[in-house]
């Protein structure tokens, strides 16, 4: 199960609110008192307070109370901001909100959890606000799906390539817009837990990790402290790297290298040579190598025969994951790795400072490209093999 922690799509798509005034501050300053409005339960019912194990992911429950008169009350003292479910007895399904004290309302109706309203609270309030901001991306992007699923079923029974890149393209556009509309939000409010949670999703989206750290030094002093906050200061630590040397630039022979492939077995750059080799750097961990590979796997497909050779370098660091990725995303040449995460000695080699990144090398293993994609990629190749 996927972490409602990291993922901040997941986190506005799953809440819906309108902002709501409540002028009776009924919890003590160090309290919070959840009172929630239920509709279609019975009494009698149990209600849930739950928190997800950041290791396991298993939900676990922190109080328990029964639903009376169409309603619940939720007393405790929360020590910093967390997300938080309420779980209701016998109904599928959780709300997520955001535990912090002070005084919390929720308007629930069992058959549509989804729209249940969380308000009352600061960080609560925001994650409203945040919602609603994604409201218009998030119904243009199923307005496209389903406007094009047709064609994108046509295009991949008849394995046209040039359509289907393009509209992954299009559809990629509305994940940028998404990741736009986070990164400023997250500098226009150093003090909103939402900020914390789209910093510690960036990881995923594999940007860059000093924007990463830039975004995580303009927050609120509390926030940092929050276990969020030490998290992200653990990460950007361990992502720390030595300053990388000026790289393999267009005109140059690439430096040979080599590493284990998933068996073990060492593979080199200068053994995997075709007329045309790119060499791919990726990770099962970055979102955005994981969308490019179907575009390699048919780029494969149509020019193997030809010439072309790909060799996969990965940054991972656990290898069944990096072997299911193999595996899940069907990608049939070459892939080694050291396991060594950015500390990755092919990277340094080759000055590589965020992933995907490729170079595409002639016959002679010069450079002549790189960090081409889609179309582009494939004109070069085909252009390079011509000769």
């Amino acid at each position: 199960m996927k972490s409602l922690l990291l993922n901040f799509s997941q986190v506005f798509l799953v809440l819906t609110a309108a902002v709501l005034v409540f002028s009776c501050n009924k919890a003590g300053d160090n309290e919070y008192i959840i009172t929630g409005t239920i509709k279609g339960i019975a009494d009698g019912k149990k209600v849930f307070l739950e928190v997800q194990d950041d290791m396991t992911g298993a939900f676990k429950a922190l109080d328990t109370v029964k639903v009376e008169g169409g309603k619940f009350t939720i007393k405790g003292s929360a020590k910093e901001a967390n997300i938080n479910l309420i779980q209701i007895e016998s109904v599928n399904g959780k709300i997520p909100f955001i535990l912090e004290n002070g005084d919390i309302e929720m308007d629930i109706n069992k058959d549509s959890l989804n729209l249940a309203k969380v308000t009352g609270t600061y960080n609560n309030d925001e994650l409203t606000g945040y919602r609603e901001l994604g409201t218009k991306i998030q119904k243009d992007m199923m307005k496209f799906q389903k406007d094009n699923m047709v064609k994108m079923n046509q295009a991949q029974q008849k394995k046209d390539t040039v359509t289907i890149n393009a509209l992954r393209k299009s559809y990629f556009k509305f994940q940028e817009d998404f990741a736009k509309q986070s990164e400023e939000y997250v500098k226009s409010h150093p003090k909103s837990f939402i900020s914390l949670l789209i910093i510690e999703s960036l990881f995923q989206q594999m940007v860059d990790p000093a924007k990463i750290t830039t975004y995580f030094n303009g927050l609120d002093k509390e926030l940092k402290a929050n276990k969020h906050g030490k998290k992200i200061k653990s990460q950007l630590d361990l992502m720390k790297k030595p300053a990388a040397p000026a790289g393999v630039s267009v005109g140059a022979v690439a430096p040979d290298f080599s590493a284990p492939n998933p068996e073990g077995k060492v593979i080199s750059l200068k053994e995997s040579m075709g007329k045309v080799t790119l060499v791919d750097f990726w990770a099962s961990w970055c979102n955005p190598c994981r969308a490019e590979n179907p575009n390699n796997v048919a780029l494969y497909k149509e020019f193997h025969a030809k010439g072309l050779n790909i060799i996969g370098v990965s940054l991972d660091k656990d290898a069944a994951k990096w072997k299911e990725a193999i595996a899940k995303d069907k990608l049939e040449w070459a892939q080694i790795s050291n396991l060594k995460y950015w500390d990755e000695p092919i990277r340094v080699t080759y000055g590589v400072e965020s992933i995907p990144a490729t170079f595409l090398l002639d016959a002679n293993g010069t450079v002549v490209a790189k960090d081409l994609t889609g179309a582009d990629l494939k004109a070069k190749v085909a252009e390079l093999l011509a000769k």
